[in-house]
């Protein structure tokens, strides 16, 4: 348990949008992979990540066995040249490696926009289809717990989660704002360029919302709302839905305005209808704002807000790395003295034979409450005898003498012939 821990990880870092497109994987595709690497490998866990800007697998074996899971992940995906995909991957064989990437990934210092609170939520979604699919022992249950902690720990002693950090989150965050006294509110995204659809990626499981897609290419729009759970309206409709709606992003790419305001004063506004530009050139006109009742808020307001958010979370990052290392080492701990309890099984499965051969022998002649008085001694003597050896053991670990020890006791105690169950 020492040193099994591993990863294989493709991210945007080294992938370009086109592969990483071609190598993400569903939430079926996932728990899918995590049964073929049970039936099919000895893996002792695995969680699978997969998002708009990542693939990876962590998984625990004693041997290297990232080659036999991206082979079973490239059946799974039916690449033709598995090597076209392959060279993007890096490889992380070194336990503490591997575990201290799950973390800054888990905590968002790997995300593209610094202390992305959304891959803390896909990390506990994958983490739960390994739980799910049986595929977490103990080594993943005490990571990820240990992981969970941490983020929390960031939430409540740093600034690097407040405030939103990119265009398309600081965007969400205004619509979340504008509509806050609005039940059921409809919003329509028009465009879905990267920063639209990183908008509609951020509506992914926001159920109090009516989020509808357009796009000009009418395919992409299908594909995007199909990964994001959203609806979409033809674009040719666009102007004829628009006055239902009470939210209208706009990320539309054209070199005059999309939205003008002879057509926003032939809509009949009876409350308020929020604008977003997010295109540059503007795709909204500015002078809508004259019409009553309709708001328009563009890029650079939203920018400004952002970078704002992102000043703050990198100045937090050094607060998060010292709170990150400090659950490193108590989980290292946690690791080395794992290590040492199968020699502990071993050792009370040792004497509490010993104890069960001398009652068997000398208390045929006893009765039952006799009996009763001899095994409660006898068993507070073998808790007694353990409990030295035991401390010691777990002091061993932490001044990484460990492994001496344990020949030691495996030879005074004969524990490697020591049944495991008694």
């Amino acid at each position: 348990m020492h040193n099994t821990f591993k990863a294989i990880s493709l991210s945007y870092k080294e992938a370009p949008l086109e592969i990483r497109e071609q190598v993400a994987l569903s939430e079926d595709q996932c728990k899918k992979l995590l049964k073929y690497f049970k039936e099919f490998t000895n893996v002792q866990d695995a969680l699978i990540l997969s998002t708009c800007n990542r693939t990876e697998i962590y998984y625990s074996s004693e041997e290297d066995l990232s080659k036999s899971l991206l082979g079973i992940l490239s059946i799974e995906k039916e690449w033709s040249d598995s090597l076209k995909y392959k060279k993007y991957f890096t490889f992380y064989n070194d336990h503490q490696q591997a575990v201290d990437h799950l973390f800054r990934v888990a905590i968002g210092l790997e995300a593209q926009v610094v202390g992305d609170l959304q891959i803390s939520n896909q990390v506990k979604r994958a983490y739960q289809a390994s739980a799910d699919e049986q595929m977490a022992g103990p080594l993943l249950h005490r990571l990820m717990h240990t992981i969970f902690f941490t983020n929390k720990r960031t939430v409540q002693e740093t600034a690097f989660r407040d405030g939103a950090a990119s265009v398309s989150y600081a965007a969400t965050e205004l619509v979340e704002e504008l509509t806050s006294e609005i039940i059921n509110p409809r919003i329509l995204v028009i465009g879905v360029g990267e920063i639209g659809a990183d908008v509609c990626r951020n509506f992914i499981g926001q159920t109090d919302k009516e989020v509808y897609i357009t796009n000009r290419t009418f395919s992409k729009a299908e594909s995007l709302a199909a990964e994001c759970g959203l609806k979409t309206i033809p674009f040719e409709q666009t102007f004829e839905v628009m006055k239902d709606f009470d939210v209208i992003i706009s990320s539309v790419a054209a070199e005059q305005p999309f939205i003008t305001k002879s057509f926003v004063e032939s809509m009949e506004i009876l409350s308020f209808k929020y604008f977003i530009d997010l295109s540059v050139p503007r795709s909204i006109e500015t002078s809508i704002e004259d019409i009553p009742g309709a708001l328009v808020y563009n890029v650079d307001n939203i920018r400004n807000k952002a970078s704002q958010a992102l000043e703050k979370r990198i100045a937090a990052i050094p607060q998060v790395e010292k709170i990150i290392e400090e659950s490193k080492e108590e989980f290292q701990e946690w690791t080395k003295e794992m290590i040492v309890s199968p020699t502990i099984k071993k050792l009370k499965n040792a004497l509490e034979q010993i104890r069960l051969d001398e009652i068997k022998r000398y208390t045929k002649n006893l009765n039952r409450e006799e009996t009763a008085k001899v095994e409660k001694i006898t068993k507070n003597m073998m808790q007694k005898v353990i409990k030295l050896p035991v401390l010691q053991l777990k002091a061993a670990c932490k001044r990484g003498e460990a492994d001496t020890l344990v020949d030691v006791l495996n030879d005074l105690f004969d524990l490697e012939k020591a049944k495991e169950k008694v």
